[in-house]
């Protein structure tokens, strides 16, 4: 009886500690920056789309999205899990950003798991904004319906799902 008492108890220590480690609190606190060269060669595995992010040392912009909108645990997880991300300095890797006219900075860029331009947006972007973009991206909605449209229906499921008692 004392046996089964005691693996019952490592079984649920054991079953606790999983439950820890895979948690979103045990998951990365920063973003898992690829190189560019090394990024767009993973991107072309079909598997998982590209964010592609420009910035300099010297761009203020930048500066903010690297110390708001890129430390934003939704942002961390979801460019983590979803998106190859890729971070390029446009003065150190010209090549790049004229591959893509890079004009402005902070420039981020959204590419097809097979290495097609979706879109990019210039310019800092809030962390909130950035979170919905991802997941407009990510979930292929991009392909049937505008980001406007996105938003309404995700606002109207969000209602109705709070309108269940």
């Amino acid at each position: 009886m004392k046996k089964t008492k005691l693996a019952s108890v490592i079984m649920l220590i054991l079953y606790s500690i999983s439950l820890w480690i895979c948690s979103p609190a045990f998951s990365l606190d920063s973003i898992s920056w690829h190189k560019y060269k090394e990024g767009m060669e993973l991107g072309k595995n079909g598997r998982k789309k590209v964010f592609l992010y420009f910035y300099t040392d010297w761009c203020e912009y930048c500066k903010d999205m690297e110390k708001i909108t890129f430390k934003d645990r939704s942002v961390i997880d979801l460019l983590n899990s979803g998106f190859i991300p890729v971070r390029v300095n446009a003065d150190k890797e010209k090549g790049a950003a004229s591959d893509y006219n890079i004009s402005g900075l902070p420039s981020n860029w959204f590419i097809t798991e097979n290495g097609e331009n979706i879109s990019n947006l210039p310019g800092y972007i809030p962390p909130g904004k950035l979170f919905f973009i991802l997941k407009y991206i990510h979930t292929d909605s991009y392909k049937n319906m505008t980001f406007k449209s996105y938003l309404k229906n995700l606002i109207a499921s969000e209602k109705r799902s709070n309108d269940v008692p």
